[in-house]
């Protein structure tokens, strides 16, 4: 055994390292920041932490324009997609949106009422969190949140991401009673 291996050939193709990652399914939510100028994208890169504290982590591309936003307003808001959001999904991926507070004129929305994050309706679960830590996650940055406060909801299937595409999981019927 090699004490310093050489990564394989996939390990060094981006396309590659995509399309395995991409097998892992994810949920979908939405990150947000308010402000003077709100912002919000959409993220699978997000996770639970710790219980105590109470935190959550989410994963942030240095060259998108929610990097800047965290730092600078150090507190966001957090949104976890049901199963029919997909187009929400789709509208806070979309580079060529229009930005600011007019890129939420199509969906329902509130604002956090500790952070005044935009916190989207119709979800599984909203977090609103205070900017807690941040670490060198290579080309992205890794943003560890301490969760102020949580709102949930159980009566809906979740959003995922799955080798490159939106699913929604299926209900199994062998629960249902008769």
């Amino acid at each position: 055994m090699s004490v310093n291996p050489e990564p394989s050939r996939e390990v060094t193709d981006p396309k590659a390292m995509r399309r395995a990652f991409g097998m892992f399914a994810t949920g979908v939510t939405v990150v947000t920041v308010g402000g003077g100028t709100p912002h919000a994208m959409t993220a699978n890169s997000f996770t639970s932490v710790s219980l105590d504290p109470p935190l959550v982590l989410v994963c942030v591309g240095r060259s998108a324009i929610m990097h800047g936003c965290l730092t600078e307003e150090g507190a966001f808001g957090v949104s976890v997609l049901a199963a029919h959001q997909e187009p929400v999904a789709r509208h806070f991926s979309n580079r060529w949106r229009t930005l600011g507070a007019a890129q939420f004129d199509t969906v329902d929305w509130l604002p956090g009422s500790l952070t005044g994050a935009p916190l989207l309706e119709g979800t599984l679960a909203r977090f609103e969190c205070e900017l807690w830590r941040t670490y060198d996650g290579g080309d992205h940055s890794i943003f560890i949140g301490k969760v102020l406060s949580l709102e949930q909801r159980d009566d809906q299937d979740a959003l995922l991401f799955f080798h490159g595409r939106f699913r929604q999981i299926t209900p199994d019927r062998s629960e249902v009673t008769a």
